[in-house]
């Protein structure tokens, strides 16, 4: 297929795109009305952030959304957007921005293809089937050709595929790993038949924090779809603003953004939330994939021990069980999630970066960072939770 037939277009809203033609590329797994990979490059996920102003004007999130035609069909898209600042990421580049701008260089605004907020593994470039590798190809292409012609200094693709990120490097771009960490599901029945995996001492952990939790002196409890009421989103949103202005100075979502979700995402969504004496006073959002469940916000108003490691941990455990999925990722960072079953993995992002010399030291500290990422993971992986193969435990 010649390349030259393909029209890129940049477009500044998602308004712009219908969902159907959105949706055709970035989850067509899901048109026969099944569960998409995962929500979040759906065009219902997309426009809540930029509906509800969490991304736009002023947040340092501009969208640029980068499209591909072929005889007026668009066959692939990405979630690009124009960045002011390197926050929201959590694939973080401030060393980067701080030894580029010392060097006398501008590096903001830079370009991001990714999914606002959102540390989760997906696809980055989406493309309807049938127009893999051509779509694919132009979008790639496109993405550093409109950091070239308007003097952008890098261009980074975070949370893609393995696959996605062997493409990419097929092409030229640097490839990074980072990691996190994943619990996995085997096969499990249920949360005992987990725990039976695990060493003795590290099953009795687990099972005196489950104890140790539930005993807080309420109860918990999981909505989705058409439990999700707006009372529990008054809750979430304390608890959310709570753990924004820790982590982060203030919330990266407004509140706008839950109220369209609850609206449009409410099937896409598990909400763990605990209550006592009639009020709700912790909670935890899951965004449920086909295969994955997301677990992605916590925060609490009353601190009971081991309620976190309950709502964000053990509690996706279960759903994830009685769903069927395969896996759970629980976000970014958090060593501690390692004994409670979740073992690292391998995370990755591509990263282009116009001035030749910058790019030339930014690919000697990747290579460096990619043995010392594995080392980390091995290392990791050995004190994970589990019986050692061919040891035999009595309970």
């Amino acid at each position: 297929m010649d390349q030259a037939q393909i029209e890129i277009q940049v477009l500044g809203s998602l308004s712009q795109i219908s969902a159907q033609d959105w949706d055709a590329c970035a989850c067509p797994e899901a048109v026969d009305g099944g569960r998409p990979m995962d929500p979040f490059t759906t065009h219902r996920f997309l426009s809540a952030l930029e509906e509800s102003g969490s991304v736009g004007a002023g947040t340092g999130w501009q969208p640029q959304y980068l499209t591909a035609y072929l005889d007026g069909m668009m066959i692939a898209a990405a979630p690009l957007y124009a960045k002011s600042h390197s926050q929201g990421e959590y694939i973080f580049d401030h060393n980067w921005a701080h030894a580029y701008e010392r060097a006398g260089g501008r590096y903001y605004p830079k370009l991001q293809v990714a999914v606002p907020f959102t540390p989760a593994t997906g696809r980055r470039f989406l493309v309807r089937p049938g127009y893999e590798g051509v779509g694919q190809s132009a979008l790639l292409q496109g993405m550093v050709q409109l950091a070239a012609d308007n003097n952008v200094s890098t261009v980074h693709v975070t949370f893609c595929t393995e696959a996605e990120a062997q493409v990419g490097q097929e092409i030229g771009l640097m490839h990074r790993t980072t990691q996190q960490f994943h619990w996995l599901n085997d096969g499990y029945s249920d949360f005992d038949d987990f725990l039976a995996a695990l060493s003795s001492r590290k099953r009795k952990t687990l099972r005196k924090e489950r104890r140790q939790a539930n005993d807080f002196g309420g109860t918990i409890q999981t909505f989705s779809g058409d439990e999700l009421r707006p009372e529990h989103w008054d809750a979430f949103w304390m608890f959310y603003q709570d753990t924004g202005a820790r982590k982060w100075g203030s919330p990266y979502l407004t509140r706008q953004f839950f109220e369209i979700a609850h609206e449009v995402m409410a099937d896409d969504m598990a909400l763990v939330l605990a209550e006592r004496n009639g009020v709700y006073v912790a909670g935890a959002l899951n965004f449920i994939g086909r295969e994955t469940l997301f677990g992605r916000y916590w925060g609490c108003i009353e601190h009971h021990p081991c309620l976190h490691f309950e709502l964000c941990y053990y509690r996706a455990i279960d759903l994830a069980i009685a769903e069927g999925l395969r896996r759970v990722e629980a976000g970014a960072q958090g060593e501690h999630k390692l004994a409670r079953g979740y073992m690292p993995t391998q995370t990755h992002s591509l990263h282009w970066v116009g001035d030749p010399g910058f790019a030339d030291a930014i690919a000697r500290y990747l290579e460096a960072e990619r043995e010392a990422i594995d080392q980390e993971i091995e290392l990791l992986t050995d004190y994970g939770p589990f019986k050692k193969v061919d040891v035999e435990e009595q309970q």
